[in-house]
């Protein structure tokens, strides 16, 4: 992990230092005059020695002080302290539900395999695959926000109460409902490769139960593949849904990192940038560690 994240932190260094153009013209402007680029070249440390700039870089990845943004000179702890939660509050329950429901429907899939409700379902979810996110925001804000008025299309207040009751509900059902299509058909095959395993032909020929082999030996040895597959998800909980926050006005951090793409505001996509490549890593590794505790014939060496 420690190599790793300094290749990470050494990448993202040099792609802004030497392929993101000069951030003092960015802040400048095109009127500005060369002694005006200078100068803000001078207040943002660039002419330093690279090297001396490295380090600094370093320093504020550990010390977690980046200073503050360069458009709305706000500090990007309180960037990170003010967006952060309206994320989680949107995220978690997408994650939590999408990951309960999609285990339900793909053992409920699985065990009509071969139907035709199965083949129906297949169908179902391969079409839903097809449509864009988009469209299921457009069309879910007409329906039940404008047609049906049952819940808000924007808003967001300080209780969080108020937000997982009112302004929450819709995008998180949206949300779910778009990532249950593929997020069945992967837990399906998880399911369908343990269903065909030999120790599944061994526990039918005792005359074990369909019921039992399902819930308490298939879904058990799925654990592993559907651990990766949440772990995969875990940091997209904590940069949140550019989408969702955009369409729905939630003032989470995946709006604020697509707000600071567009304005070239260095040092907030360097921050997310970082600490997310981090959690990416330790959230592997916790998964990692996880196994063991799923399947115990996995060892630790």
């Amino acid at each position: 992990m420690v190599p790793t994240l300094v290749g990470v932190i050494l990448l993202i260094f040099f792609l802004f230092k030497f392929f993101g153009g000069d951030p003092a013209e960015l802040l400048a402007g095109m009127s500005a005059t060369p002694q005006q680029i200078e100068s803000i070249r001078v207040q943002l440390g660039l002419d330093r020695p690279v090297l001396e700039q490295l380090w600094i870089f370093f320093k504020q990845i550990v010390s977690f002080e980046w200073g503050k943004s360069w458009a709305t000179n706000e500090a990007i702890s309180n960037l990170f302290a003010t967006r952060l939660p309206a994320s989680m509050t949107i995220m978690v329950p997408i994650l939590v539900l999408e990951v309960l429901l999609a285990i339900v429907a793909g053992l409920a899939v699985a065990y009509v395999r071969g139907s035709l409700t199965d083949r129906a379902i297949m169908v179902i979810t391969t079409v839903a695959l097809s449509i864009s996110f988009l469209v299921y925001i457009i069309v879910g804000q007409y329906v039940f926000a404008f047609l049906l008025g049952w819940a808000p299309v924007q808003g967001w207040s300080n209780s969080l109460w108020t937000n997982l009751t009112v302004y929450a509900p819709l995008p998180v059902f949206l949300a779910v409902l778009v990532s249950l299509a593929p997020q069945t058909r992967l837990y399906r095959s998880f399911f369908l490769d343990e269903i065909g395993q030999d120790y599944v032909r061994t526990a039918r020929a005792k005359g074990v139960g369909e019921n039992t082999i399902l819930f308490k030996h298939v879904l058990r040895n799925a654990m592993i593949p559907i651990l990766t597959n949440v772990a995969t998800q875990l940091p997209g909980v904590f940069i949140g849904s550019f989408l969702i926050e955009v369409f729905f006005s939630i003032p989470g951090l995946g709006r604020e990192v697509l707000l600071a793409v567009n304005r070239s505001d260095y040092p907030v996509i360097q921050a997310v940038t970082v600490y997310l490549a981090a959690l990416t890593m330790v959230i592997n590794l916790a998964t990692d560690i996880l196994y063991k505790f799923v399947d115990p014939r996995v060892t630790l060496k």
